[in-house]
């Protein structure tokens, strides 16, 4: 695998796990992530990163065996140019069903390396 690809392979998965961490002292609860401001920011700043490196990894090679790898660049578009129609309730729904599956995809990756 090339080694750039590895890299933002390992950047998408620090940033999953940054998020993950942000529910350790408190539950998973869709209300308290609506009210917490920064919280919100926190996890939209690391989607973007997840998905510039997939984004990136696209370039490099469109063939990667990531899952919506597509939906996932253009869930960063999204953020970043129109952060005015993001719906907390999709942003959620991301975190709650398609994080997971990212994450065992880039785990995965990584582990072939």
């Amino acid at each position: 695998m090339d080694e750039r690809i590895e890299k933002w392979l390992y950047d998408i998965q620090i940033a999953i796990d940054e998020i993950n961490s942000y529910f350790t002292n408190e539950p998973k609860i869709f209300s308290n992530f609506q009210q917490n401001q920064m919280l919100k920011r926190a996890v939209e700043r690391n989607l973007e990163i997840i998905g510039e490196a997939t984004n990136r990894i696209l370039a490099k090679d469109p063939n990667i065996p990531i899952a919506n790898a597509r939906k996932i660049v253009n869930l960063r578009n999204q953020v970043i140019h129109s952060y005015d129609s993001l719906s907390d309730e999709n942003i959620w729904a991301i975190l709650i069903n398609n994080l997971p599956e990212l994450k065992k995809d880039v785990d995965k990756l990584i582990s072939c390396v």
